[in-house]
């Protein structure tokens, strides 16, 4: 058994370990996407289709199994437009990456901190005075599109332009405040509406378009409700309400902070060399049993 698993190892080259990394990371980002989208009902659908048509091939059903095939055949084109925004949404995931839209890259903490600090106290502000507003912060994936819906600003943030923006008497204050960095790079934009039906039916439209803009994109939205002056946060096609300050705050600072952890390694070179230190571990591990074994067979040494 010993020799069996000092082989297994022996065995392993360092691209074997890269191909099984990869393989697994491929798995587990798709399994993670399949879980969070409408995608996992469909799973389910296919699972049970191919296992009819599997049962009826057993049993000669011919009947029954030409128009499963059928289905199979021109079924990929139909699943192909049904569910175009959740491809969309994970080609976006795979082209996402720091290096091509590096928004935070020149910001320093404190800069990155002064204007989290911002952010948090005017939506404060705002819940506590009860004024409606539905702040876009943009992370890698872009928003030129969106952005070119409204009025272009490119101004610094602070609570003045964004109070002024918000205003019930201000033209601009039903769209939403799109922020890029430490600048405020569009106002009045028009924002895509969720198609998710689950949403409770009290929330109005500055909710639904905060959803909906990030399942289109990787934003962070802050919807603040004009009617009761709860804090909202929408990530991921997903929707937190009452949030207080420090929650808020806690969330946007892992935003802008985001980029300054070096815990994990973000690159495949970080990965890589994770995996060729563990191939010399297994290296060392055998190098150190084959000298136990030559040892231990020198006369007089006990085992």
């Amino acid at each position: 058994m010993r020799d069996f698993f000092t082989n297994l190892v022996t065995g392993i080259g360092v691209w074997d370990i890269i191909d099984i990394a990869i393989i697994a990371l491929i798995l587990y980002k798709a399994l993670g996407f399949i879980r969070e989208s409408r995608a996992e009902q469909l799973v389910k659908g296919l699972i049970i289709l191919v296992s009819i048509w599997f049962l009826a091939g057993l049993l000669h059903l011919y009947a029954l199994s030409w128009i499963l095939r059928g289905v199979m055949n021109f079924g990929i084109i139909a699943l192909v437009v049904v569910f175009q925004p959740e491809l969309r949404r994970a080609l976006e995931r795979i082209g996402r990456n720091d290096l091509l839209h590096p928004q935070f890259q020149s910001l320093n903490k404190e800069e990155a901190k002064q204007s989290v600090t911002t952010i948090v106290k005017t939506a404060s502000s705002f819940s506590a005075n009860k004024i409606g507003a539905l702040i876009i912060i943009e992370r890698r994936v872009t928003l030129n599109d969106f952005g070119e819906t409204g009025v272009i600003l490119n101004s610094d943030i602070s609570e003045q332009v964004l109070g002024n923006l918000f205003y019930l008497g201000s033209p601009l204050h039903d769209g939403a405040v799109l922020i890029r960095g430490n600048k405020i790079y569009a106002a009045g934009v028009v924002l895509p509406l969720t198609r998710n039906k689950d949403i409770p039916r009290e929330l109005g439209t500055r909710h639904m378009a905060g959803i909906g803009i990030t399942e289109v994109s990787d934003a962070l939205a802050i919807i603040i409700s004009e009617e009761s002056g709860i804090i909202s946060l929408a990530d991921d096609g997903k929707l937190r309400r009452f949030l207080d300050a420090k929650a808020l705050e806690k969330e946007v600072l892992n935003l802008y902070l985001g980029n300054f952890a070096q815990e994990k390694p973000k690159t495949l070179r970080a990965w890589i060399r994770r995996a060729l230190g563990l191939k010399l571990s297994f290296e060392n591990i055998n190098s150190a049993e084959q000298t136990g074994d030559k040892e231990s067979d020198v006369p007089g040494e006990d085992r």
